[in-house]
């Protein structure tokens, strides 16, 4: 999956899980559920819940009566956390090295890689005024 899809992918499976009440493992809703709303595939969604628990948003369980459940009620989860969880701006790309000797080429991998950060910081302090509930909700489009 390209990284531009992470972030969509996940607020889209939290809300889906928000959704379904899924705030234990007895309530653990499947990729296979959860790739059916999005639409994509199951191992795309697989992936995606990987980095949202390796961050400490949902939790996981494997075999026949698995799936994820939410570790947070939605209205505590922040996209900020959503973005964090699947590396942030990281789709922008990384400044490949300059030419050394180079006056331009010295100096633009920090100069990008710089503006990248602040693309990345000012993200996160947009997203964190908008919960996984406010998806729900409808709110995030006006927040």
């Amino acid at each position: 999956m390209a990284d531009s899809q992470k972030f969509p992918v996940a607020a889209h499976a939290l809300a889906y899980l928000a959704h379904r009440g899924a705030m234990s493992p007895e309530a653990a809703v499947s990729s296979v559920e959860l790739a059916a709303s999005i639409p994509t595939n199951p191992v795309v969604i697989r992936r995606v819940i990987g980095l949202l628990a390796q961050a400490g948003l949902v939790a996981t369980r494997a075999g026949a009566h698995g799936g994820a459940w939410l570790l947070k009620p939605a209205d505590l989860i922040g996209l900020d956390l959503v973005l964090r969880a699947v590396a942030g701006c990281a789709h922008l790309g990384v400044p490949p090295a300059g030419a050394k000797g180079c006056p331009v080429g010295e100096k633009i991998p920090d100069a990008v890689g710089a503006a990248i950060a602040l693309a990345d910081q000012a993200a996160a302090a947009r997203l964190s005024a908008i919960t996984v509930a406010d998806l729900l909700s409808g709110v995030a489009g006006g927040a």
